[in-house]
């Protein structure tokens, strides 16, 4: 009988390829019929292996869900970027190839984020999400997280509203 390895570790160089992939799956997954096609191709595109390299060696932390040597997801944090909001960190990013959804292995990643960021010395982390996005939104509920903004961002002249979710 053969184990599955669940792994949550820091990205390496080598693992560009497999995060860019992983990225390309889970944006297509959530934003397609959200962001305008042309902006979702777009962020795809400029989202490639280089981009990927350079982000790794990067000040941003990434983290990799890792599951049986396949990336199954990835989380993006460090500092709180809207310096108005009292929490320290913030998750730029948390995504999960679709076929690894719904099983408990993003909550697994987010409590492994929330957990560096605290070790950093952050007190209290955010997470930003489109309010469109209905499963995130679901899930950053979920977790405890309670509304604390809102925004908005414009996407190829389409408006969308945003909001941050908070943890002490």
């Amino acid at each position: 009988m053969n184990a599955l390895t669940i792994e949550i570790r820091h990205a390496e160089p080598a693992d560009a390829p497999a995060i860019a992939e992983t990225h390309r799956a889970s944006w297509q997954y959530a934003y397609a019929g959200i962001l305008p096609y042309r902006t979702l191709r777009a962020m795809l595109e400029r989202r490639n292996v280089s981009w990927w390299r350079r982000a790794i060696r990067g000040s941003t932390s990434i983290l990799l869900l890792d599951v049986g040597g396949t990336v199954a997801g990835y989380a993006t944090l460090g500092l709180n970027r809207a310096r108005s909001l009292p929490q320290e960190g913030e998750i730029y990013e948390l995504y999960l190839r679709p076929e690894y959804q719904g099983v408990g292995l993003g909550r697994k990643l987010f409590a492994e984020a929330r957990l560096l960021l605290s070790s950093l010395g952050c007190k209290g982390s955010v997470v930003w999400c489109l309010e469109d996005n209905d499963p995130a939104m679901a899930f950053y509920h979920g977790q405890g997280g309670r509304d604390l903004a809102e925004g908005f961002e414009l996407f190829d002249g389409k408006t969308l509203k945003k909001v941050a979710f908070a943890w002490s």
